[in-house]
């Protein structure tokens, strides 16, 4: 590969923990550990981390709400994910966003988003307060924004890139298509099925790539976050890849055919990569074995941290609210008057 090996091996460690972990948090969801959505990044590991390795440590990282993944190759501990997810106070926000809302402005992943697209507007915003404050150069920091294939077809997707290509923003979008909207095909949804090309409409460069080359999806996010710093060149990435299970962990993925389940087993990123460095003499059986044996010692780790996580105190339900404190938030609950003397609501 003309890689350095301790990076490959690096690159590994961090899908297999990725693995572990997702495969974790499916079995803690059907033990009722996890509530509300859980949408899970197996199948797509080596996109994910491929993405991550293009940032710098300055760069920005939007995401969707598949988000797990993104979040521990940036670099969050796993036992403050799984927290988060478990709904636990020591969790990445605090056990106030559950799986779809991770964020942590230490590694400057802001989210984690539940609405499809809703992190569009926000990412070029982002962008834009970057150029606004004069920050934008080969020095600067840049803006990565993942969507899924579905969020292309929505409004905020076509406003988004047509600002940031108009304004020349410090931005890439990042289309990660795992072939699927929920349980609709993208060509039974997309009149345009190869989405890197909607980029054209706004004058905007794009690309396809194997979402299943961890080497491939970092070089073609790299050079794109590149030119974006210091051309002041916006990009539209495409990273195909095919997701393992259903849209989330409650979707039995019925709509899929033996062959079609068939052919994502076969594609599947985690081993292949596993034996490419194998065949390479990256790694030996042994090694991998140990890396695997890592992962999964670092995801039962998580787990048990959250279980160890209290609930959230009740007496903080509106803290975080507001990013500055506001005199004018109501702190009753419901049945509380909203005005009066001396009540809870005042």
């Amino acid at each position: 590969m003309g890689e350095d090996p301790a990076t490959l091996r690096e690159y590994y460690r961090q899908m297999a923990l990725i693995r572990a972990f997702e495969t974790r948090a499916a079995e803690m969801y059907t033990r009722a550990k996890i509530g509300g959505y859980c949408h899970l990044n197996l199948g797509e590991e080596a996109t994910v981390v491929g993405l991550v390795a293009a940032l710098r440590a300055d760069d920005y990282l939007f995401t969707t709400y598949r988000e797990h993944g993104y979040a521990l190759a940036r670099g969050a501990e796993p036992g403050k994910v799984m927290a988060e997810l478990f709904g636990r106070a020591d969790g990445l926000s605090l056990g106030r966003g559950g799986s779809m809302h991770l964020f942590d402005p230490a590694i400057r992943l802001l989210g984690g988003y539940g609405i499809v697209g809703g992190q569009l507007p926000p990412a070029t915003g982002a962008a834009f307060a970057i150029t606004y404050r004069q920050q934008a150069g080969p020095a600067s920091p840049a803006v990565m924004c993942l969507l899924g294939d579905a969020a292309t077809n929505i409004g905020a997707f076509h406003e988004s890139l047509n600002l940031a290509a108009l304004w020349r923003l410090p931005i890439v979008f990042v289309i990660v298509n795992n072939q699927l909207g929920m349980g609709t095909p993208v060509e039974a949804a997309a009149a345009e099925p190869e989405l890197w090309k909607r980029g054209c409409s706004y004058r905007m460069p794009g690309q396809r790539v194997d979402g299943n080359d961890v080497i491939a999806v970092r070089d073609a996010a790299r050079a794109a976050l590149d030119a974006a710093r210091g051309e002041r060149q916006p990009a539209l990435l495409e990273a195909v890849s095919y997701r393992l299970r259903g849209h989330s962990v409650v979707d039995p993925a019925r709509y899929r055919s033996a062959e079609e389940a068939e052919r994502a087993r076969r594609a599947d990123p985690l081993p292949a990569f596993r034996a490419r460095l194998i065949a390479e003499g990256v790694l030996d059986e042994a090694a991998a074995g140990r890396i695997d044996a890592e992962a999964e010692r670092a995801a039962a780790e998580a787990v048990d941290y959250a279980d160890a996580s209290p609930a959230p105190d009740p007496g903080t339900l509106f803290d975080h609210v507001y990013a500055t404190p506001a005199a004018s938030v109501h702190r009753g609950l419901p049945g509380d008057p909203v005005a009066g003397a001396g009540g809870p609501g005042q």
